[in-house]
């Protein structure tokens, strides 16, 4: 049975195991409009006794729910250090609905993740994008502007994760001239224009940047490996702690 399924065994280790859930998308990012859905990120911890046989837990799972996705632990520290652009986003959403222990350490353990392996990966996905909202201009004769708005995004908290050292996913102060982009109210020369601006501005602060060249995965990994240990006699879910976004 496929994970996202309405009756996925895969949903009983987001609702029963989870240890980190947030809200992503438009929200999170400062662009929510009043038709804007509610996106859920999270991560789960599979007990470990799960491993031991042929058949392993899923290492993600889709809902419960519309706008759910959850990610195995192990699975979303792999793409965190390869500086997946959307797993890295989720670390450092404002919007932090539950955190236990274990989440509240994995939150502890965001800069670990930060690298300039960020450059490369936040670059291809824009590339690809990009290719889109063109094939979208030859056969369309225009954009579709919300993506256009979140690759504007994307690459300016890249540019200031160089910047900075620090990745920040809310817009700002730039919120007003990225809603205009979704609003169509901006032309796709004046659209380009700043895309070219904002490459260029990565590519100045790539080229300058103080990010370590790789992530620290011997720390992501001990604490990788201290999550399977406690679970490996029979998983006890932590009880969830308050937590405050930022």
């Amino acid at each position: 049975m496929h994970p996202g399924t309405p009756h996925s065994p895969g949903h009983e280790l987001v609702t029963e195991h989870s240890v980190y859930t947030c809200v992503m998308g438009s929200r999170a990012f400062g662009l929510a409009t009043e038709t804007s859905d509610t996106d859920r990120r999270g991560v789960y911890v599979a007990p470990t006794p799960l491993f031991w046989g042929f058949t392993k837990p899923p290492a993600h799972v889709e809902g419960p729910g519309e706008e759910r996705f959850s990610w195995e632990l192990e699975r979303f520290c792999e793409l965190a250090l390869r500086a997946n652009p959307n797993v890295l986003e989720c670390l450092h959403s404002p919007l932090v609905e539950h955190a236990d222990a274990t989440g509240l350490e994995l939150l502890g353990l965001r800069d670990a993740f930060l690298s300039q392996r960020a450059r490369q990966s936040f670059a291809g996905y824009a590339v690809g994008q990009r290719k889109k909202l063109e094939a979208d201009l030859r056969t369309h004769g225009a954009p579709r502007w919300k993506h256009a708005m979140h690759l504007l995004r994307l690459l300016i908290s890249c540019r200031d994760l160089l910047r900075t050292g620090r990745l920040v996913i809310e817009v700002g102060e730039e919120r007003g001239r990225l809603l205009a982009v979704r609003h169509g109210e901006l032309s796709w020369a004046e659209v380009e224009s700043w895309l070219g601006r904002l490459w260029e501005e990565n590519e100045v602060a790539g080229a300058a940047s103080r990010l370590p060249a790789e992530p620290d995965a011997r720390r992501v990994e001990d604490f990788l490996v201290r999550v399977r240990r406690g679970s490996a006699g029979g998983f006890s879910p932590t009880p969830p702690l308050p937590v405050t976004g930022g």
